[in-house]
């Protein structure tokens, strides 16, 4: 993977506020999984990785991704994130 393009993740996943998710997909526009990638490898614990949710609102790391959300205020509908509420808009 080209690091411009690790870079460019990082950045974008770094810009998500508090309070705010954005998807694999809006990180990594037409190669979500090249994000899912870019955060597994990452061992910065500045990255907030837990902002960064499926398209569906679903959560790639579960119960403990939805602790870190939920003190951060972000709400869920079920078991997902309510992305029409908090979702960053691109």
């Amino acid at each position: 993977m080209a690091i411009d393009r690790y870079t460019r993740i990082l950045e974008r996943i770094r810009d998500t506020p508090a309070g705010f998710v954005r998807t694999y997909g809006d990180v990594s526009p037409g190669a979500p999984r090249v994000a899912g990638t870019v955060l597994h490898d990452c061992d910065d614990p500045s990255v907030p990785w837990h902002r960064i949710v499926r398209a569906d609102g679903s959560l790639a790391q579960g119960e403990r991704q939805r602790l870190i959300l939920e003190r951060e205020g972000i709400p869920f509908r079920g078991d997902r994130v309510d992305m029409r509420k908090v979702r960053l808009p691109t």
